[in-house]
């Protein structure tokens, strides 16, 4: 029998995972799809990036009006914002967004809740089991 040194059965046995083992899962928000229309900026993909990041639409869009300074509304799939807002503008805003109230401030894993106990706004990673307190929005 050969003696076969360490590092030739290290690289034997990391070919013989499978590719997927390696692979980082990449926690990627979808980009804002949006138009123009007058003095209105729509995101046509509002209702995706709200079920991408497991959130209730209605506090994604009073974070992103509070953070934009103006009015808006959502229409089935779509939000509108009162304005002319550049794409990395509001993307940036949604970013924000998913590190304030979607991303585990320990683990930094987007398996998280927003839940209210006492009149107290929390944030509960589902991963990790952290429970941080969060800002309200008002």
């Amino acid at each position: 029998m050969k003696k076969l040194d360490y590092d030739k059965l290290l690289k034997r046995a990391r070919d013989q995972l499978p590719k997927k083992v390696f692979e980082k899962p990449r926690f990627d928000v979808p980009k804002a799809k949006g138009e123009r229309e007058g003095t209105k900026t729509i995101i046509t993909n509002f209702s995706q990036i709200c079920d991408y990041l497991n959130r209730d639409p209605k506090h994604i869009l009073k974070f992103l009006l509070r953070e934009l300074a103006t009015s808006g509304y959502v229409e089935g799939q779509r939000a509108f914002f009162i304005g002319r807002f550049s794409g990395d503008q509001i993307n940036d805003k949604i970013n924000k967004y998913v590190n304030e109230f979607v991303l585990c401030p320990v683990c930094k894993k987007p398996d998280t809740k927003l839940m209210k106990e006492a009149r107290i706004a929390l944030i509960k990673c589902m991963a990790c089991g952290a429970r941080e307190p969060v800002r309200t929005i008002k």
